[in-house]
């Protein structure tokens, strides 16, 4: 259902890293939580799969599609 591959995403200019070639796979019926310590990157996968910023490179596919404006609303978001 969910497919993100080799995310990357840094902030201020690249000095920081928040999400460096993270991937994850959550099969459709799957319930998943991110666990972290502040700072690991949570947030920021989140609002790259809502859309609200970009990854700096790496790929997401919701149902094997290439993650669009459109999957907003089949994203669950608390």
């Amino acid at each position: 259902m969910l497919k993100a591959e080799h995310i990357r995403k840094t902030y201020n200019a690249g000095k920081k890293v928040a999400l460096d070639d993270f991937s994850i796979h959550v099969p459709k019926g799957s319930v998943y939580g991110l666990l972290g310590p502040n700072g690991a990157g949570k947030t920021s996968f989140i609002r790259i799969i809502n859309q609200i910023t970009q990854a700096d490179s790496g790929e997401i596919q919701i149902n094997g599609q290439k993650l669009n404006p459109d999957h907003i609303k089949d994203i669950g978001y608390m």
